[in-house]
């Protein structure tokens, strides 16, 4: 259980931060752009639902809203999982990290959506419905996260499905967008070379 009584603490003043484990970094560590990456995505989630939680029951809009529910949930999880390092002899059970159940949810949720959608006969640009748009962002900011946990990931140990977390949420968030837009009916293709 978490309990904050302070948010003032004063003890980043100086440019440091504790990790999980009471370690005190920079906050200008990969580690800590990684976390904040994946903070920066779950905000740009959390602004994706202003749209989704107004969905009827049933709807596209709160199936959406559902899942989308759930990925926050996950990115908390991965947020803690980067903030504590792996330490030796650690077992599965001995620290919240995230695990390949996360990741076929992702997979599940991807296919089923796919499933609705026309094949692509172009690259799609961002836009469409507000819902599409804010998804599409969201898609942005989780491949933003995606290359910080990379960079962690080859200078200090890091949990590998952590990146297959945000490689699969960022497709997520592709096909969302796309079923966003009336399951593909309204989606905005890109027309090369359309303004030369």
């Amino acid at each position: 259980m978490v309990r904050l009584d302070r948010i003032t603490t004063r003890g980043g003043d100086r440019g440091e931060t504790s990790l999980g484990d009471g370690t005190r970094v920079r906050k200008d560590a990969l580690r800590i752009d990684a976390i904040g990456r994946i903070d920066e995505t779950n905000a740009g989630i959390g602004l994706l639902r202003r749209v989704t939680g107004t969905g009827e029951p049933g709807s596209d809009l709160a199936r959406a809203d559902a899942m989308l529910d759930r990925i926050q949930h996950d990115l908390f999880d991965l947020g803690a999982d980067l903030c504590t390092p792996i330490a030796e002899g650690e077992t599965p059970e001995s620290r919240l990290r995230i695990v390949p159940a996360q990741l076929q949810r992702l997979e599940d949720e991807v296919a089923a959506m796919n499933a609705d959608l026309p094949a692509l006969t172009s690259f799609v640009l961002p836009g469409g419905s507000a819902a599409s748009a804010w998804a599409h962002h969201a898609r942005t900011l989780a491949r933003a996260a995606e290359r910080a946990v990379v960079a962690l990931a080859a200078v200090e140990p890091a949990n590998p499905e952590a990146v297959r977390y945000l490689n699969r949420l960022s497709d997520h968030l592709f096909v969302l967008g796309r079923w966003l837009n009336g399951r593909g009916a309204s989606e905005v293709l890109w027309r090369p070379g359309a303004n030369r």
